[in-house]
């Protein structure tokens, strides 16, 4: 008997188009004996899925249902492909624990933390993680322009604190340029961060577990054509280079599967995760995790998933039948 799969997008951030175009991507790779799949778009409080005409169906939130001209749809499984909020910060988690409906990424808490860049690093500094020295500024506490030299250094990076995709992040060289930076920001997040900019190759690593059993996907150096790896760069075709498998050494590639292993165990991840670093000399430095990364046809998750010689929709499989 096929699955109903509620599979969920849209959302409340600047990053809805990569999700929008992320659920596409694994709508079409689900197999359709096993699955039956329905596209619910989220836009604040509103819910919905379209009919072949592109009409909006309300979606019923009082029991987790689609009420169709011809039957009412129950769903056995909620497949989340929303980047930034409401999911990667845990809201819609709450939401589907309270309605008893099983679920493809990190609970709430995990995605509270992780999503939250300040007090994910700070975490992870409790076990011994490193990260690029950083600072947690609001509008109230927006410090001089030395006091950030002193404290981080320039070049550094400011970004928003709570958000993906690298949307409202700057590449600061000076002093110069630190207010309009913070603005930028500002615009995405009522808090923002300022990082130290490190020197160093960037790797990131595609983690899944399921039933005790690991998959540490190929890892991917990423070569950006810009200052650092922002949206047009991430998103355009072109504008990065993108190498699976990193090249770098089997010794350093199997210390950042480990290194990768014990982050998603100390935040207590689920699901399919990214998480990226700065390698420089032979220590992977912590940047940040992706609860839900992106799965459109420029993602990384992707091109590690067929580097590891699977296809994506025999990884959905296997996280959807755990």
């Amino acid at each position: 008997m096929r699955k109903t799969i509620a599979l969920l997008t849209g959302g409340n951030s600047s990053e809805k188009v990569i999700s929008l175009q992320s659920a596409r991507q694994i709508a079409a790779q689900l197999d359709p004996s096993r699955y039956q799949t329905h596209i619910i778009t989220i836009e604040g409080k509103e819910w919905y899925t379209e009919d072949g005409k592109g009409r909006r169906i309300p979606f019923n939130l009082s029991d987790f249902s689609l009420s169709l001209p011809e039957r009412k749809v129950h769903f056995d499984y909620a497949l989340v492909m929303i980047h930034g909020d409401p999911a990667e910060n845990g809201k819609l988690q709450g939401y589907l624990d309270m309605m008893g409906v099983p679920y493809s990424c990190p609970g709430v808490l995990t995605s509270a933390l992780t999503f939250n860049k300040y007090f994910c690093k700070n975490y992870l500094a409790a076990f011994g993680i490193t990260g690029a020295r950083h600072m947690l500024i609001t509008r109230e506490t927006i410090p001089a322009a030395d006091e950030v030299a002193r404290n981080i250094g320039f070049p550094c990076f400011i970004k928003p604190n709570n958000g993906g995709s690298s949307f409202g992040t700057s590449r600061v060289s000076s002093p110069e340029g630190l207010l309009p930076a913070l603005e930028k920001a500002f615009a995405e997040d009522a808090e923002v961060l300022a990082e130290a900019a490190l020197t160093g190759t960037e790797i990131t690593c595609g983690v899944l577990k399921i039933n005790g059993k690991e998959l540490l996907l190929p890892l991917t150096e990423v070569v950006s054509k810009k200052e650092f790896f922002d949206y047009e760069a991430k998103y355009t075709p072109g504008m990065a280079e993108e190498i699976t498998p990193a090249r770098i050494s089997p010794g350093l590639t199997a210390a950042c599967h480990a290194l990768s292993s014990r982050i998603y165990d100390i935040l207590q991840c689920k699901g399919i995760v990214r998480i990226d670093y700065i390698l420089s000399g032979n220590t992977f430095w912590f940047l940040e995790v992706n609860t839900i990364p992106g799965m459109s046809e420029n993602s990384i998750v992707p091109r590690q998933i067929r580097a590891a010689g699977l296809s994506v929709g025999e990884v959905l499989d296997m996280l959807i039948q755990s």
